[in-house]
């Protein structure tokens, strides 16, 4: 059965609370096996007998909103593309020096929306797009920092984000 690693986008923020157990029982109502997390941010370890990508989405989706009472965005990867994301994350890092971050998109980006994203940070910042996964090099400050999630959500659809010390560890930990 295929392995895969969910991201859950916008949990444990304000009311939208959802622990690691229930996050566990929803995967596991949703016919998922071995199911693992780490850190109470939304990253799941899960195995399933579904091999489609958005078949995966829109199962956990279902559960978890069953089981949370609120929509929980799912971006869902296969190790593969988890460790060539952190990989990919590798190569910038020698070329950068400030706060790195990766958000993580449902879909492939369409040449417009990732056009717009091109110059869209103030000096010192740049957003790369490669495939489903938007890095986001920023200076020293996240708070002050012009590109964000919802920016990249502006212009390329639903996305979660993650710092790329979560990224490397995902990758060493669950990656292929």
């Amino acid at each position: 059965m295929p392995t895969y690693i969910a991201f859950l986008r916008a949990i444990n923020i304000g009311k939208r609370k959802f622990s690691k157990d229930a996050i566990v029982a929803a995967c596991e109502a949703a016919g998922c096996t071995d199911v693992e997390t780490y850190i109470n941010t939304g990253n799941v370890r899960i195995t399933t007998p579904l091999r489609s990508r958005a078949k995966v989405e829109a199962a956990l989706e279902a559960a978890f909103s069953a089981r949370a009472g609120f929509d929980v965005p799912t971006v869902v990867l296969s190790p593969a593309e988890l460790t060539a994301v952190a990989a990919y994350a590798a190569q910038l890092g020698k070329e950068h020096d400030g706060l790195h971050y990766v958000s993580l998109l449902k879909e492939i980006p369409g040449a417009a929306g990732v056009q717009k994203l091109d110059g869209a940070g103030e000096e010192g910042e740049r957003a790369v797009v490669d495939g489903r996964a938007v890095h986001l090099l920023l200076g020293k400050d996240y708070h002050s920092a012009k590109l964000s999630n919802a920016l990249v959500e502006k212009h390329l659809g639903v996305a979660t984000n993650r710092n790329l010390n979560v990224i490397r560890t995902l990758a060493e930990k669950w990656g292929g």
